[in-house]
């Protein structure tokens, strides 16, 4: 099958309701036995063929029953409302891991999850810092979730940590810090305090690039 090139480099946010570390990195066991949260990206460069993507935001709101190698997840894509008719295409098109190669993360995520609700198109806020281990994502109406500095139970002050995967799939190296989510979709939960992981990333049809 001929493939259409794409690349995407941005910041990337993954928020979920397991404990920091996110067990799935580490082949593990989600926490509590299930995994809900949301993954995505603010492009600051980005391309689909010839549609360029500079500027839109895209995140993905997940649910898994059990871990996510088990699959059966449920998946609900959130696109920037401000992203044409060409470029929503372009991002269903990497979403659908159709142009993607076997066992690159969004060629996975399709195997993964058997049910797959409605898009939304919607105004999407995103606020990054990686090195302040700080972001926010404002969805109004559909997802709201932020992150903040893991905190030493004992002093208060900022913890510090990161994970580096050179094998990594989905990230090389993410900051790890600590999530709040309430997701308002067809996906509905709240998270008071889970993982959070930071990153700048690169994603192309090969994989992560960077």
């Amino acid at each position: 099958m001929t493939r259409i090139n794409w690349r995407l480099q941005g910041d990337w946010i993954k928020n979920c309701s397991c404990a920091f570390g996110c067990p799935c990195d580490f082949n593990a066991r989600p926490t509590q036995g299930w995994c809900k949260g949301m993954l995505g990206m603010r492009i600051e460069n980005g391309y689909f063929g010839d549609v360029r993507l500079d500027g839109i935001s895209f995140f993905v709101v997940v649910d898994f029953p059990g871990p996510l190698h088990e699959g059966n997840g449920a998946a609900q894509a959130i696109i920037d409302e401000r992203a044409t008719a060409e470029q929503r295409d372009a991002l269903f098109q990497i979403i659908s891991g159709r142009n993607s190669a076997e066992g690159t993360l969004f060629h996975i995520f399709t195997l993964i999850c058997s049910t797959m609700h409605d898009p939304i198109f919607a105004p999407i806020e995103v606020a990054f810092d990686m090195d302040g281990r700080t972001a926010r994502v404002s969805i109004p109406g559909v997802l709201e979730t932020e992150t903040q500095p893991i905190r030493n139970p004992v002093t208060g002050a900022p913890h510090r940590i990161q994970v580096v995967m050179p094998e990594g799939f989905e990230h090389i190296k993410a900051e790890i810090a600590s999530a709040r989510i309430e997701s308002t979709g067809a996906i509905n939960f709240t998270v008071a305090e889970g993982h959070s992981s930071l990153a700048r990333v690169e994603q192309t049809p090969e994989g992560v690039a960077a």
